[in-house]
């Protein structure tokens, strides 16, 4: 096992009469009563896949990936336009905060990463770029995990950066792996492993190679040597392998969502997830169909691909008005963005698909 000290995160050996608080990152408190990041229908843009000036957050601002850099916390959050009505119909971009607190934040006024007139608009054109995660390297080069959606498959995708503004597409992820098999499957949210030295978060190897979670519908597993082309693990018979799936009677019956970047601490690797609850007979009766809340799981750091346990219950839910109203009025805490910042943790999470919210711990 990969021997590393996570600081201000009180953590015990991981046996089966342990209570889930002694290994999971637990005690977050919103630290905002309204949200931090919401819609502007005043900034514009020109749109190089429009061919004009385009309102590009004018309707919902949500899931949010989250960076530190320098003194101060980024978060780069998904945008939506007015082209359409419905989830998923709309133009989606990512756009830019900086925030010297982790509450209070600027906005600049262009996104980020947007459909453009670039080697990758068959994937990105019309639906955009979605739901990103983030998290830096050793040598400060920023890794972005998003989703490709040209509203035919949606296609999980990697860019670097060194300064989160100006940003290098490296295409679909899994493009090169089993020569292509999974290049035009359904693929989004990945959570890479990351690992805290001297209390910068950074992305980790595990016997020299980089690991990251990623699904929707169920957790998968893949590997790199580079982070930006990625091979899934696949089981005996060679199907992907699941290594953590939906749970008939809890809050997670219906999906198991990957979160932020995931953590490898002294008792396994620590992934956060976006648990579903299903709308039918086999949800957990005691939150709303179809409601998004946070779960925690534990995996081995020895062999990442190995589930130790998980939360039965969620360690944050919808409890705010602007978390039950929007684009999702069931309740989403849709989290994305962790982070270490002045000797705390910030998670930054979509709020019904609609805001963007933060909540902290000082653990």
């Amino acid at each position: 096992m990969l021997g590393v000290l996570v600081t201000g995160l009180a953590m015990a050996s991981c046996n089966s009469g342990d209570k889930p608080e002694e290994w999971a990152l637990t005690g977050f408190e919103r630290v905002s009563e309204s949200p931090v990041l919401a819609p502007d229908t005043t900034v514009r843009f020109m749109c190089p896949m429009r061919g004009g000036s385009v309102a590009w957050m004018e309707s919902d601002v949500f899931n949010p990936a989250a960076a530190v850099k320098g003194d101060s916390i980024i978060v780069l959050y998904r945008a939506e336009d007015n082209s359409a009505t419905g989830i998923g119909s709309r133009t989606s971009r990512v756009g830019y905060a900086s925030s010297a607190d982790g509450v209070d934040f600027v906005c600049r006024t262009s996104p980020v990463v947007f459909p453009a007139d670039d080697n990758q608009k068959e994937y990105e054109w019309p639906g955009g770029c979605e739901d990103p995660r983030v998290a830096m390297t050793e040598d400060g080069t920023y890794v972005m995990f998003y989703t490709q959606w040209n509203r035919k498959v949606p296609r999980l995708a990697v860019a670097t950066s060194a300064d989160l503004v100006n940003w290098e597409k490296h295409g679909p992820a899994f493009a090169k792996a089993y020569d292509g098999r999974f290049a035009d499957e359904f693929s989004k949210s990945a959570s890479v492993v990351t690992r805290l030295d001297n209390d910068r978060q950074v992305i980790a190897m595990i016997n020299g190679k980089y690991y990251m979670y990623w699904g929707e519908k169920f957790v998968n597993v893949a590997t790199s040597d580079n982070l930006t082309d990625w091979t899934p693990m696949l089981d005996g018979s060679g199907e992907l392998l699941h290594v953590m799936d939906p749970r008939n009677g809890y809050f997670d019956s219906e999906l198991t969502e990957c979160g932020p970047p995931a953590l490898l601490t002294d008792n396994g690797i620590v992934m956060l997830y976006n648990g579903k609850n299903s709308g039918g007979g086999n949800r957990d009766m005691r939150y709303n169909a179809n409601t998004y809340c946070g779960g925690q799981a534990l995996f081995d750091s020895d062999d990442p691909s190995r589930l130790i346990t998980r939360l039965d219950e969620p360690f944050f839910k919808p409890e705010a008005d602007y978390e039950k109203s929007g684009q999702y009025p069931a309740g989403t805490v849709f989290i994305e963005g962790l982070v270490r910042f002045n000797g705390a943790w910030y998670l930054y999470y979509g709020c019904a698909d609609s805001r963007v919210g933060v909540a902290k711990t000082n653990r």
